[in-house]
């Protein structure tokens, strides 16, 4: 099988990491592509955190290469493998003892989205104030049918994938991966009756923003830039999947347990 390997460069642990798996993959038998070489290759893998995995799917696009991701950061659900796993990883796909599972992305459809932005989202899309500026007034509506105001910092807008990310961290719910839904979270709303909101992906989400700044910030997978207020604004399910590798043994829960310390006394 042809290979290609995405990480950190300037990361010591990323780099060693990286030389590893490369020396065992062609011990194996197997091909190291460079980068500009991807649509050649049968299996990626990312080298990093969650952050690089976002970025190496941002690449991959809708070539449909499977992925998989070797943790050399803190948290992760994407790169949910542990550096100290990652030759018994190797061996496991040379052996394939694998399946692929099929992750869904969001899409944006707006005016002037920035030149080197993709509209695509593997995790989220986040509409949010400016830097300490007032709250803003999120409209949203769904396959047209207005559902309401949102006056918060922001909403997040993400997929079963992302539910564990931003999403999470301003209490969203868990979403177990594979479930065709979108969830819509507003961060930090003035009113208490503002809950997250799980809805089909095939679901049509239309926005649109006041803000006493006239301008508010657009997020795509953590990267950033300015729009105007009253931007025109739709998210829907993306045309195209991103395949992730999932290792024989292991599943979403178990991976859910040990990031999140479930089954941990804290008192210990």
């Amino acid at each position: 099988m042809r290979f290609a390997i995405f990480g950190n460069r300037t990361a010591q642990k990323s780099v060693e990491c990286e030389n590893s798996i490369s020396a065992l993959l062609q011990s194996l038998g197997h091909e190291i592509l460079p980068q500009d070489r991807l649509s050649e290759t049968d299996i990626v893998i990312s080298i990093g955190g969650d952050g690089t995995f976002l970025r190496t799917a941002a690449l991959v696009g809708n070539k449909g290469i499977p992925m998989i991701g070797i943790n050399t950061g803190r948290l992760g659900f994407l790169a949910d493998v542990t550096s100290d796993r990652m030759e018994e990883a190797v061996r496991m796909i040379h052996e394939g003892r694998y399946t692929i599972q099929q992750r869904h992305l969001l899409q944006l459809e707006t005016e002037g989205l920035p030149a080197g932005h993709t509209p695509y989202a593997l995790n989220d899309i986040a509409i949010l104030k400016h830097d300490i500026s007032s709250m803003i007034s999120v409209s949203a509506s769904i396959d047209g049918t207005p559902l309401t105001t949102y006056q918060a910092d922001g909403l997040v807008i993400a997929t079963s994938t992302g539910s564990t990310a931003y999403s999470l961290s301003v209490g969203g719910p868990i979403v177990a991966p594979g479930s065709n839904v979108t969830v819509l979270t507003p961060v930090a709303p003035h009113s208490l009756n503002m809950r997250p909101m799980v809805l089909p992906a095939a679901r049509t989400i239309s926005l649109d923003v006041s803000s006493r700044s006239h301008n508010f910030l657009i997020s795509i997978d953590g990267r950033s830039f300015s729009c105007k207020e009253h931007t025109p604004m739709q998210i829907r399910r993306a045309p195209y999947f991103i395949s992730v590798i999932r290792l024989e043994g292991s599943n979403f829960y178990s991976t859910l347990r040990e990031k999140m310390l479930w089954g941990t006394d804290a008192r210990h």
